[in-house]
């Protein structure tokens, strides 16, 4: 069965060169496809939200990650929600709100599989686009699993004014840990301390990086949750603390750079210092979302939580809302509206 209004066509962001630095719209191409017909276990999602979020500048690149490089000529991928409208998979209805990986398109397949999870049909859909996904996902088990933070411990998060780092804050506030954010605005710096929480928080851009670490931080650092690498991750090692643990959620400053970057040079104070570095995907975790989700709801229903979206109407403003994420013009989850909810 399906919606009599799906039109014939599905128009798309594909791939038409690999981008240098910040992706610009000549990376692209904007097409009107025909539209995909159905096979056995797949259905067709309509895609109301993408969100933005930096890995998928590194599926841009050519080289292996956790998941294939986009190809030349391809959808670009990315996360969304959106509804079901037409359907041969048994495991969805038409009308079905769906969590997927659509990519930047109107339509999308989706099927039966770890990258789809059906949602409730109340849910909010921008709020699940910026904390009850894989960026509420992100921040929660990188802080307890791979942190395994402790109450009373000081907690450093970089790119804290971001989705996931402004979300981990708070949840290492929630949890009894003194934060200290790193952004890179004092615009961001006021609104994390002021608003989220936060103890402190250091404008990386224009203030001495490891000078205020020290004054921030002067037990040193229990936990760094890093969402960026480069300069930041080498300042943050130099102030570890014994037995100090640093959770690698992303590298934002190095996905735009041209070759492979150099090693932070304050990597053997993990020896002094017994430290360990640890890198971690979302997708580890699938089976135990729930876990994550049924606490930062019941964080959000008590108030605890706090987050905002930067709205982007249409997918012709995909790549300038990509590059939100590496220029620091977002305070929260970059969001493409593609349709009306």
């Amino acid at each position: 069965m399906a919606d009599a209004s799906i039109p014939t066509t599905n128009r798309q962001v594909r791939l038409a060169r690999r981008p240098t630095g910040l992706v610009s719209r000549d990376d692209f191409e904007f097409v009107d496809a025909p539209m995909h017909e159905l096979a056995d276990g797949e259905a067709l999602m309509r895609t109301v939200y993408l969100g933005m979020d930096a890995t998928v500048r590194t599926w841009l690149n050519r080289g292996e990650g956790y998941l294939p490089a986009v190809e030349i000529g391809e959808v670009v991928r990315g996360s969304g929600i959106g509804r079901i409208v037409a359907t041969r998979c048994d495991a969805y209805a038409v009308g079905d709100l769906v969590y997927s990986l659509p990519g930047w398109q109107e339509y999308g397949i989706v099927r039966d599989d770890v990258f789809t999870t059906p949602l409730a049909p109340d849910t909010p859909l921008l709020a699940m686009m910026s904390v009850f996904g894989s960026t509420g996902a992100a921040a929660y088990f990188g802080l307890t699993d791979v942190g395994r933070i402790k109450p009373g411990e000081t907690v450093v998060v970089s790119a804290a004014g971001g989705a996931t780092g402004s979300l981990a804050g708070q949840i290492a506030k929630i949890l009894g840990c003194r934060v200290v954010g790193i952004a890179g605005s004092d615009e961001k710096c006021r609104w994390v301390v002021e608003e989220l929480g936060f103890d402190a928080c250091i404008n990386h851009r224009t203030e001495d990086l490891t000078a205020r670490l020290k004054e921030t931080c002067p037990e040193r650092v229990d936990v760094y949750f890093d969402n960026v690498g480069g300069r930041v991750l080498d300042a943050v090692l130099g102030a570890l603390a014994m037995h100090g643990r640093v959770v690698l959620c992303g590298a934002i400053a190095v996905y735009n750079e041209q070759g492979r970057p150099p090693g932070p040079s304050n990597y053997l104070n993990l020896i002094a210092r017994r430290g360990t570095m640890q890198g971690f995907i979302t997708l580890d975790y699938w089976d135990r979302f729930d876990e994550a989700f049924d606490h930062l709801r019941t964080w959000a229903t008590e108030g605890k939580l706090r987050w905002r979206e930067e709205l982007v109407d249409g997918l012709d403003g995909c790549p300038d809302a990509l590059n939100m994420l590496f220029t620091g013009e977002n305070r929260g989850k970059v969001v493409v509206q593609v349709a009306q909810e």
